[in-house]
Parts: C-alpha cells; sequence; structure tokens
C-alpha cells in the first residue's frame, strides 16, 4: 500500500539527462567501444546515427572520426606457381612441398 507522501513525491517530476554517445578509443585511435555512459578514457562524441551502426574500419584522428578505405586492403587466396604449399584438395591443410601440393597466394 503506498503512502500519501509516497503518492505524491511518484507525481514529482523526474531527472532528464541529456543523451550522448560516445566513442572510446585507445592513444593511436583505434576504437574500442561505444557507450552512453561517463567513463574514463579517451574519447569522442559521436552522433545516433554512427552509434547505432557501429563500423569496425575506423580510427580517430586528430578529435575526428575518420572511415578508413578498405577498398585496397581486400586480398584473396588464390592458386599460383608460388606460394604456400597446401593439400590438392584443402586449403587449409599445409603439407610439405616434396608431397603433392597446390600453392596458395594472397593476391
Amino acid at each position: 500500500m503506498m503512502t500519501e507522501e509516497e503518492f505524491w513525491a511518484a507525481l514529482q517530476p523526474m531527472e532528464i539527462r541529456a543523451t550522448f554517445y560516445r566513442l572510446y578509443h585507445d592513444e593511436q585511435g583505434f576504437p574500442l567501444f561505444f557507450s552512453q555512459e561517463d567513463l574514463p578514457g579517451n574519447y569522442i562524441d559521436i552522433d545516433q546515427t554512427t552509434y547505432n551502426t557501429p563500423h569496425t574500419h575506423i580510427r580517430v584522428i586528430d578529435g575526428k572520426l575518420v572511415t578508413l578505405d578498405t577498398s585496397s586492403a581486400i586480398t584473396k587466396l588464390t592458386p599460383t606457381e608460388y606460394g604456400v604449399p597446401c593439400h590438392p584438395q584443402d586449403v587449409s591443410i599445409v603439407v610439405d612441398e616434396k608431397l603433392p601440393n597446390k600453392k596458395w597466394n594472397l593476391v
């Protein structure tokens, strides 16, 4: 059962805190985590859209969020004449060059 004092206290205006979004990062600018809490450490304020769609290909440079160009960093394993000798039917098994093998390399 609620007392009269508890009833009137419940109707008092609640404290409304401002909503903020932060990206915490290390000394080199690599992202650590996103948060809405005031925690110790290096951070930058970000918008809600960035907070809701976090990317891993980002860095903090000079206090600003920078998206890295990953189009040139994409590589693919392809069979080559020179490379890592693997089992002819399973690229995940590295074998001695003296055994039957298929060589793979990043291109």
